[in-house]
């Protein structure tokens, strides 16, 4: 609860010998199972779960089986990212860390899980459900947490090879130098690098990634450690279109396209997938929809121990990352309109007509920072003081660039050549510079009673944030623009050890979610006489969340099992609504406090320890989450109030339970793993959802005796989705309404259509793995 991020503060469970790959065939539940000291819900994978799994998995899709965390699966191999909720919060509004470093978006809080490691060098994946810690660096956790911890380099010389195979032409190398001690020194290290590629599994398109990871550890002396971890990622691939209710039953996972023409009639919805054969003019063609991204990662966290009862953490962070979403619109040359004027452009050879541009959304951000505490520890008590900073830079453009006569864009990245209007300024969909500075000093104490039989912990944090920003656009509300937010979050809980086996656990904390930085902005096309059509709301306030959790845990020498109880409160609700001018029947979205919201439910799993080679894990999660404001909605020149009051709020399945099966007897090993999750709401009206759906996996393999140079070869087989049924699982965009509905003053408000992604398909993915 005050402090656990740093790597250097993770306390390993120690279970006997282990394998090249981690796996020690005794860890709880197959590896699904952590025995927890902390006074609140966590949930905990490790090496003996993700090293039987195929291996390109992204680390959300590791953690599916725990206890409400709701994941998205969208393509056999993780490339194309994801989504996880957890008790109805979306990973935007949790805190998504990597060696102790943050790695949600700073402007949006986004998390994209298949940039951030390799599965070979994950040593562990932990989810509290309720809250973040103390030093937890984030300033849009109004929800849980996920702490991701790489394995360290070994202390001999060796490594790892894997090459994977599989479905839909998919295919992964992987490749692991550790070097061992170097000299006469305490350092170690190992540098890694993986490639991968996959064809789209519905509709034209592919995804390709290249990895490379390295880590350097620096122990000596009683406790004191230093480490670098460096993460680099490089990732093209081709975007999957959101899919409507009534697209998803008109053509299911799509159809392909006839050539000159889209294939669909008048009144159809528009197809599941984008198109494979080029038609001039129109902007659904799958090359005009790419997603490239670079990025690197870099971590230095670093403990040491000033004295027998100080000890000093440091965690320096840098993270970089430059990329964009594309797409392309048929854009006219002689009539742009450049805010509130209208003005001719060029872009290459061409000056009039209205032809197809690409128009990406890049984003480039630099993002150092810094998290400091110092630990004095003395008899019974532990007093922590630290503080995080940082600074980031993100700059966001949406240029205009040329699409050749075959429909592939000139340059995927945004460069040129540019549509460039007649008074010299490039052409941009959007246009702003944000700089957001944060400030979080924080404190807590941790006191050890009755032979520390009872802990009691209390702490406040103080977070400030600064965000000043630039609108580059013309006739802005706000060309330059100046947010200040400051937020005391309080925490306190307590734990009892009724006895070695059983314990119990109280806790409430305050956190909050930072209004994202398109806020800030206007942007988009802009109409007269309404202006852009996304308009700016720099007086959004900060979501708050208090979360209260009571808990009982039970940890025998062969089961251990956890049962947690939770109550949330929410104010100031972020979310995204359509305002209407009710005098000239203009409109626009914008950023807005949504009211309140609360839950209630209850968090349940057990797993055992090896009863004749298997070890059984089961999870479940009850989750009751209700609106408690009725929302503002608009529709044409009409602004009511939906009684969205006392509704389910969306993206909350009631009932989630999650079962795996693990076998292992040293050579043979095996996995089976469910997961349940009940239907999901994609409005606040409750007039639109997904239903519930069971998704099945195995994993069968052997492991060789070692030959040679080869130590512990293996093989393996994962099979995805083994029912092969096919649902919606994730919804993509939450609307107020789905039907035509009439809001509390009478007004009907008209109808808006959610948006949702597609689960994968059946996947066989084959991996030939060894040490060396």
């Amino acid at each position: 609860m005050l402090g656990a991020t740093s790597p250097t503060d993770e306390k390993m469970e120690v279970v006997g010998h282990s394998y090249g790959d981690g796996v020690t065939r005794r860890a709880l539940g197959g590896g699904l199972m952590v025995n927890q000291d902390a006074p609140k819900s966590v949930s905990e994978i490790t090496r003996d779960y993700i090293a039987k799994q195929n291996p390109a998995l992204n680390p959300m899709q590791l953690i599916a089986l725990l206890p409400g965390a709701n994941v998205s699966d969208t393509d056999p191999m993780g490339m194309t990212g994801g989504h996880i909720s957890v008790r109805g919060l979306t990973e935007s509004q949790m805190g998504f860390t990597l060696e102790g470093f943050p790695i949600n978006d700073i402007g949006n809080f986004a998390v994209y899980p298949q940039e951030i490691v390799d599965s070979e060098n994950l040593r562990t994946v932990r989810l509290a459900q309720g809250s973040a810690d103390l030093d937890s660096p984030h300033i849009s956790a109004s929800g849980g947490v996920v702490d991701m911890y790489m394995i360290d380099p070994r202390k001999t010389m060796g490594g790892q090879v894997d090459m994977t195979y599989g479905s839909f032409n998919a295919t992964r190398g992987f490749a692991r130098f550790d070097t061992g001690y170097i000299g006469h020194t305490n350092l170690r290290a190992y540098f890694s690098y993986s490639q991968g590629r996959q064809d789209h599994w519905r509709g034209p398109g592919y995804e390709n990634k290249k990895h490379g990871e390295m880590k350097i550890v620096n122990d000596w002396g009683q406790g004191n450690r230093v480490s670098l971890a460096v993460v680099g990622n490089s990732l093209q691939n081709d975007a999957y279109p959101s899919v409507t209710m009534a697209s998803w039953r008109k053509w299911g996972n799509g159809f392909v396209n006839p050539i000159g023409g889209s294939g669909l009639g008048r009144n159809d919805p528009p197809n599941t997938v984008y198109e494979q054969h080029f038609v001039p003019g129109d902007g659904n063609y799958y090359k005009l929809h790419p997603n490239p991204f670079t990025n690197i990662y870099a971590s230095m966290p670093s403990t040491f121990t000033l004295t027998d009862h100080l000890t000093l953490t440091e965690t320096p962070y840098f993270w970089y990352g430059y990329g964009n979403g594309g797409g392309a619109y048929a854009t006219s040359l002689t009539s742009y309109q450049y805010g509130a004027t209208k003005i001719g452009g060029h872009i290459g050879s061409l000056s009039s007509g209205s032809p197809l541009l690409y128009n990406p959304s890049l984003t480039e951000t630099y993002r150092p920072g810094a998290t400091t505490k110092l630990t004095w520890s003395y008899g019974p008590n532990r007093l922590m003081v630290g503080y995080w900073f940082e600074y980031s830079k993100q700059t966001q453009t949406a240029p205009y660039g040329l699409v050749g006569p075959n429909g592939t864009a000139f340059d995927v990245w945004g460069g040129g050549p540019n549509l460039v209007l007649n008074n010299g300024v490039t052409a941009q969909y959007r246009n702003t510079l944000t700089q957001t500075v944060v400030h979080t000093p924080f404190i807590g104490d941790s006191l050890s009673l009755l032979h520390d039989r009872l802990t009691i912990d209390a702490g406040l944090k103080y977070s400030i944030v600064d965000r000043r920003g630039a609108n580059y656009l013309p006739n802005v509300s706000q060309k330059y623009v100046t947010t200040n937010y400051a937020e005391a979050l309080p925490t306190a809980a307590a734990r009892y050890k009724i006895n070695a086996e059983n314990q119990v656990f109280v806790s409430v904390s305050t956190n909050y979610r930072m209004p994202t930085n398109y806020a800030l902005y206007d942007s988009g096309s802009y109409y007269v006489p309404g202006g852009y059509s996304t308009k700016a709301n720099p007086n959004q306030q900060p979501e708050i969340s208090i979360s209260e959790e009571a808990g009982w845990r039970y940890q025998g020498r062969l089961v251990s099992s956890s049962l947690t109880y939770f109550h949330y409160n929410f104010t100031n609700r972020l979310f995204t609504q359509t305002v209407t001018d009710p005098v000239s029947g203009a409109y626009w979205t914008t950023n807005a406090n949504g009211g309140g919201e609360h839950s209630d439910g209850f968090d349940f799993e057990i797993g055992t320890r090896p009863i004749y080679n298997i070890r059984p894990y089961v999870s479940a999660e009850y989750l009751h989450a209700v609106t408690d404001s009725n929302l503002q909605a608009s529709s044409g020149k009409v602004v009511d109030y939906l009684p969205t009051a006392g509704k389910i709020a969306p993206q909350a399945p009631e009932w989630q339970v999650g079962f795996g099966l693990d076998y292992d007897d040293g050579h043979r090993f095996g996995s089976f793993n469910l997961k349940y999750v009940g239907k999901q709401y994609a409005t606040f009206m409750d007039d639109q959802h997904i239903p519930g759906y069971v998704r099945m996996n195995i994993a069968l393999g052997y492991r060789f005796s070692s030959m040679g140079m080869f130590k512990n070869p293996s093989i393996r087989l994962n099979l995805q989705n083994l029912s092969n049924a096919g649902y919606l699982n994730w919804i993509n965009s939450v609307q107020t309404n789905a039907t035509n509905t009439r809001g509390i003053f009478g007004n009907m408000i008209s109808a808006k259509a959610p948006t949702y992604t597609i689960a994968s398909p059946f996947a066989a993915i084959a991996t030939v793995s060894s040490d060396f």
